[in-house]
């Protein structure tokens, strides 16, 4: 969830190791055109099914760019959000929730529709975890402000990274005390950089996602449904201490949902 341009789809792609389009399904499979990883705000349905063929196991479901939407907009996202985090019925239930601020808005990082968010829609047990998408582009902000500063275009080139991680910690600083404050605030934030290349690593967003997971059945279906980074399994199957089956078979004996994992990118 998020703002138009947040990278959400990118961000899918990647954790499912491809760069096909997804399949979208509202209970039959309709047109993958109407998903756009672009500048116009795309008709994105959030009720809609988001599938990779590349990782059936994950679901996701994709709202539009709300920041500049309705009320009525605001209000089907947030339906959708409460009824799916608190269903009894398990393949319907959402299990963890992406909400997407990009860095390229590093200017206005909290707007009136984050505040909204986290002031209305309570998510229950479902943790919300914010994505500081687009980081790295903060280099070109970090040079900028050197060459403001006096600095020689060497210079800049030479500080930028440390700038640049300067930079980041302040916004990370200025987000979570903004949304702090907010009725339900996010359990979790993660900056992310480089998604926009293939070989982008998804194993922070995945340990960051499992770490707020409040069951050990769901952090177990989360870290064997993803298949980016091995090392993650065998992490986690050795946390388990040998105590049972990791992933669907576990959650399966516990009573939870399911064979896959679901999640909401905003």
């Amino acid at each position: 969830m998020g703002r138009a341009n947040a990278g959400k789809t990118t961000i899918l792609q990647r954790v499912c190791n491809t760069t096909e389009d997804p399949e979208i399904f509202d209970g039959n499979e309709i047109d993958a055109a109407i998903v756009q990883g672009s500048l116009t705000r795309g008709g994105h349905n959030i009720e809609n099914e988001l599938v990779f063929q590349s990782n059936p196991g994950f679901v996701f479901h994709d709202s539009c760019g709300f920041e500049a939407g309705s009320a009525e907009e605001f209000e089907k996202m947030r339906q959708f959000v409460v009824e799916h985090a608190r269903t009894k019925i398990l393949e319907k239930r959402v299990h963890a929730i992406w909400f997407c601020i990009p860095m390229t808005d590093y200017h206005r990082m909290v707007l009136t529709a984050e505040r909204k968010f986290f002031n209305e829609c309570d998510t229950g047990n479902v943790p919300v975890i914010v994505l500081l998408t687009k980081a790295d582009t903060l280099k070109y902000t970090a040079i900028e402000q050197l060459l403001e500063r006096g600095c020689t275009w060497e210079e800049a080139e030479r500080k930028a990274m440390q700038e640049e991680r300067d930079i980041l910690d302040r916004l990370l600083e200025s987000t979570e005390n903004s949304l702090r404050i907010c009725q339900f605030p996010p359990q979790s934030y993660i900056t992310l950089t480089g998604m926009d290349k293939e070989a982008a690593d998804c194993t922070s967003l995945m340990r960051s996602t499992a770490s707020v997971l409040t069951n050990e059945g769901l952090q177990k279906l989360l870290i064997s449904t993803q298949q980016t980074n091995m090392t993650l399994n065998i992490e986690y199957a050795v946390r388990s201490n040998n105590k049972g089956c990791v992933g669907a078979d576990h959650c399966r004996q516990k009573g939870i949902a399911i064979c896959h994992f679901t999640l909401v990118s905003i």
